[in-house]
Formats: C-alpha cells, sequence, structure tokens
C-alpha cells in the first residue's frame, strides 16, 4: 500500500510545550482522511508540518515520498486550503487564477475557469467581497487546480453555514473521483467526517490515539454491558478503550478483531460519532489497559 503521508516518532515542541509528540502514523494514497481531535490537540501543527510550513523537533515525516517543502517539485505536489482560506483581499478572483498559474508548473486552468464558472463567481470580483462560501470556494479550486497528490484542508468549513458546507463538500468529493488525489481534511464536525472522509485519525493531547480505514474501526469497537465485572478479566485480545461502572453493571467500550462469544455481555455496535467521542474523552478508568496498536 503506498503512503502519502508517513511518519515516525514525529514531534513539534514550542519551548517546554509539546505540540505533537511521538506520532507515528500512514496515511494511504488515494482516500479522504478526516482529521479530529479537540482544540490543541496537534491537528493543525500536523497538517502545517505535512505541508512544509513548520520543521520538526524530533522524528521524521515524509509527504508523497519526500521530504515536505525541500524544493518546487515537493512542493507542487501538495496543495494547502488553511482554516482562514487566506487570499489576497484586494484582487479579483481572475487576478488568484492567473497567480497560481505563474506559481505552480502543474496548474490546471481548464479546471479553474469551469469551477469559477460553475460556481457562479464574477471573475472581476475582488476577494474581499466575497462571502465566507465564496472565499472557500476559491480557496479549494486554487488548492485543486494546483493538481496535488495531497490536498491539506485544515477546517475549511468551520465558518460556514450548514448549506454552504454541504456545497463545499459535495464538490470536494466530486474533485476527488474525478482527479483521484488523497485529502486530509481537518474538522469538529463528525457529520462532515462522515459525509466525506473513508479514513480516520484521532489526536489527544498531542498524541496519535486512533488511525485506520472507518469501516475496519467501527467493525472492531463493541459496546458491551452487563454483570459488573474486573475489565482485566477479559480475553487477552479486547483491548478496553473505556470502562464505567456501577453497583451491579459495567459498561465497556472494548476493540477487537474477534467475536465476542461471552453470553453474559450485551453487544452493541457504535456509530462514528460515539467512537470518536470515546476516544477523546480518554482511556479506560481501570488501571489495566493494553497498548493501544494503530490499525493500518
Amino acid at each position: 500500500m503506498t503512503a502519502v503521508l508517513e511518519t515516525h516518532g514525529l514531534g513539534k515542541r514550542y519551548r517546554r510545550r509539546w505540540a505533537l509528540s511521538d506520532c507515528t502514523l500512514e496515511i494511504p494514497a488515494g482516500h479522504v482522511v478526516g482529521l479530529v481531535g479537540p482544540n490543541g490537540a496537534g491537528k493543525s501543527t500536523l497538517l502545517n508540518l505535512a505541508g512544509g510550513l513548520l520543521a520538526p523537533t524530533a522524528g521524521t515525516i515524509e509527504v508523497c515520498g519526500g521530504r515536505p517543502a525541500t524544493g518546487p517539485a515537493q512542493l507542487a505536489k501538495v496543495g494547502f486550503v488553511a482554516q482562514e482560506t487566506p487570499l489576497y483581499g484586494g484582487l479579483s478572483v481572475a487576478d488568484h487564477l492567473r497567480l497560481g498559474a505563474r506559481l505552480n508548473p502543474r496548474w490546471d486552468d481548464a479546471v479553474a475557469r469551469d469551477r469559477i464558472r460553475r460556481l457562479g463567481l464574477d471573475p472581476k470580483q475582488r476577494a474581499g467581497r466575497l462571502s465566507g462560501g465564496q472565499r472557500a470556494q476559491l480557496a479549494l479550486t486554487l488548492g485543486l487546480a494546483k493538481r496535488p497528490e495531497l490536498l491539506i484542508l485544515d477546517e475549511p468549513v468551520a465558518a460556514l453555514d450548514p448549506l454552504a458546507r454541504r456545497e463545499f463538500l459535495q464538490d470536494l468529493m466530486a474533485a476527488v473521483a474525478e482527479h483521484g488525489l488523497s485529502v486530509l481534511l481537518s474538522s469538529h464536525l463528525i457529520s462532515d467526517l462522515e459525509r466525506a472522509c473513508d479514513h480516520l485519525v484521532v489526536l489527544v493531547d498531542s498524541r496519535l490515539r486512533l488511525s485506520g480505514a472507518i469501516d475496519t474501526l467501527l467493525a472492531t469497537h463493541h459496546l458491551l454491558t452487563g454483570p459488573r465485572r474486573d475489565p482485566a478479566t477479559l480475553p487477552a485480545d479486547q483491548e478496553v478503550v473505556t470502562a464505567s461502572h456501577t453497583d451491579r453493571q459495567s459498561t465497556l467500550l472494548v476493540r477487537t478483531a474477534s467475536p465476542i462469544h461471552d453470553p453474559a455481555w450485551s453487544v452493541a455496535r457504535l456509530g462514528l460519532e460515539d467512537l470518536v467521542l470515546a476516544y477523546l474523552r480518554g482511556p479506560a478508568d481501570e488501571p489495566r489497559r493494553r497498548k493501544l496498536e494503530v490499525l493500518r
């Protein structure tokens, strides 16, 4: 499996604080990967490292087979749309397309102009006078017309209304299907991830907590409810993610590739939102917690 992004022990420190720590991750090419985590978890740091906007303090990172931002050829492989969708307010839509053509050797002017036409954007309109949704769409157009191998999106729809957000994601998915690029999308909105992504990466407290194909992750996590039990008595292949107890009942979220045969348990599957929230809340409350392994 070809990796579009691969890290080993990656870390970024600001003075005494680690914004990202000991991150070992492999993201396969050709997928839309959702990156999720609370504020300060390290999401933007990871994206900026991948885009070559930051240099790592520790470990290594490779993007599209090379180190980020090591030269024009490597820069051409990655498109980046930041949360604030930075554009030049005094330049028109057409000016941005001309600038993109000058700066990007793989620029696809036909793709850019066709998207602008379909979106109904006035080429003469200055970017500073566009709505938030229009600015996001223009920024996405610039990222797509660059024809990157990897498109990085750092919460690009955070400030958009629900309709504009859905239209943005629909356009993104159409572009992915048409051009076959890989996407790394950061978002706080699980509904966006469910709509657009087939892989998931969860960061918490600057560390990687979970990574894998969404279908596989959902199939290998089970919510067990039954008589109160010490999680340490579970089979060795059942990793306890979270545990809660009343006087008589235990509720455990376990991760395992094997079927749950114990008849004492009532077994339920989780949706993506419940799965993500379980990992955001933190580790199991029992002393014994098996080491989390990244699911490839």
